[in-house]
């Protein structure tokens, strides 16, 4: 491999005002760009998708989607992409740091000290980035089919 076989990673950190129009729902990366710190860009696009898919069966189903239905996904899928791509923004200021710096970096003594005495804490980063701020549930079978309303 040559030198400029390299290629420079662009990292984006950034959000659509608006996230549909009529006939059209972005969701993902398309919706809203993420860093690929803390690898949690696909999280956050299956996420969306389950929301779309349990807010958007019924009416899709039924014929009767309207603009309102559309929008719901982005206003409840909106907070938690604003709060991850905001711990991520945190995170790049801190690995510059990391990357700038000469000395060894250590985690700060009172995170450790606190972690130690209530190691629960240590869980809550790890569900948030698994199931995200708010827990998405899959639509219900019957839902799908157009049978029941929610």
């Amino acid at each position: 491999m040559e030198l400029e076989d390299l290629k420079l990673l662009e990292v984006l950190l950034n959000r659509a005002n608006k996230w549909w129009r009529r006939g059209l729902l972005c969701i993902g990366d398309s919706a809203h760009a993420m860093s690929p710190v803390g690898g949690v860009g696909v999280n956050l696009a299956v996420q969306d998708a389950v929301c779309a898919a349990r807010r958007l069966a019924v009416p899709l189903a039924t014929g009767r989607i309207t603009d309102r239905d559309v929008a719901a996904v982005q206003r409840r899928r909106e907070l938690p992409t604003m709060v991850v791509q905001s711990v991520q923004r945190i995170l790049h200021r801190g690995l510059v740091q990391i990357l700038d710096s000469d000395s060894e970096v250590e985690l700060p003594s009172a995170i450790g000290w606190v972690l130690r005495r209530i190691p629960q804490l240590a869980r809550i980063p790890a569900r948030l980035i698994g199931v995200g701020l708010l827990r998405e549930k899959p639509p219900e079978p019957a839902l799908v089919s157009g049978r029941q309303q929610t």
